[in-house]
């Protein structure tokens, strides 16, 4: 079998590989193995059943999506800008229609991601827009074998000029978070999951290091959080699934400061 792409039916993560042996992300705690036992989808045939959307959710911020759902659908973020944009996590698929629509609006300068969970299908973004500089915090690089990692980066790393990603570990080792200081945003990567209704209002937030098993983070991955996000300014929270912009540094702080006054649990702070 030759060497290709490969998707985790289960939660979508990509595998530059001839035959992937397992899936890293659905083997780890945070995520469940899939019932009926591995199956890999190659590129062609993610290709031949997939499509996506692109839209503008903010000036100059693009949110690209693959339909139908596949893996943990997450949303691939395009910030368009004068000397390069920025794309921070990336859609689990992108059709040609999708890199098309990238290109039009400049094509891509930098890409990163908060952590395997947003990793998606960077790969075709390198692939189409080399040499884009690909930057992931160090110790998440075992997770990176779909594309290459040209500027591994240790606690901080300036993108452009008021871009800056921070690594915040916590949920996964190697996490971190964009702040995008000119846009007055911060993309969290899992710091914090976002619970909204139908309009897109936000209902509550919280953090975990893995929600749906319930596994909370301990008081000193809290306050790393707090620490890295409480000199930074930013009135809209953007996760690898949602776009919050009714939730700024105050309130994303309160509930870090909710957690951090009582034991360690996983909990839903009410908006």
């Amino acid at each position: 079998m030759p060497l290709s792409w490969f998707a985790c039916a289960n939660c979508g993560f990509w595998q530059h590989h001839f035959a992937p042996p397992d899936c890293p992300v659905c083997s780890d705690v945070r995520n469940d193995l899939p019932a009926d036992g591995w199956r890999f989808l190659p590129e062609h045939e993610v290709a031949a059943t997939h499509e996506g959307d692109a839209r503008e959710v903010a000036p100059g911020l693009w949110a690209f999506t693959t339909r139908p759902a596949l893996g943990l659908a997450g949303t691939g973020w395009l910030t368009v800008r004068e000397g390069g944009n920025i794309a921070f996590e990336a859609a689990p698929y992108y059709s040609d229609a999708m890199l098309e629509r990238i290109a039009a609006l400049g094509g891509i300068a930098f890409l990163s991601a908060s952590h395997a969970h947003g990793y998606g299908a960077l790969f075709q973004l390198q692939r189409r827009f080399d040499p884009a500089i690909v930057a992931i915090q160090r110790d998440d690089l075992a997770m990176t074998k779909a594309f290459r990692v040209t500027a591994p980066f240790d606690d901080v790393l300036e993108l452009a000029p008021g871009y800056t990603l921070h690594h915040v570990g916590g949920h996964y080792a190697g996490q971190a978070c964009l702040h995008d200081a000119p846009g007055g945003r911060l993309f969290c990567g899992d710091m914090f999951k976002i619970d909204q209704d139908t309009d897109g209002r936000s209902q509550s937030i919280s953090s975990h290091k893995a929600f749906h098993k319930d596994i909370p983070l301990t008081h000193a991955e809290l306050r790393r959080y707090r620490d890295t996000i409480a000199p930074l300014s930013f009135d809209a929270l953007l996760t690898p699934f949602e776009y919050a912009p009714d939730i700024g540094r105050d309130t994303a702080l309160a509930a870090l400061d909710e957690g951090l006054a009582r034991a360690p649990g996983v909990k839903r702070l009410p908006l």
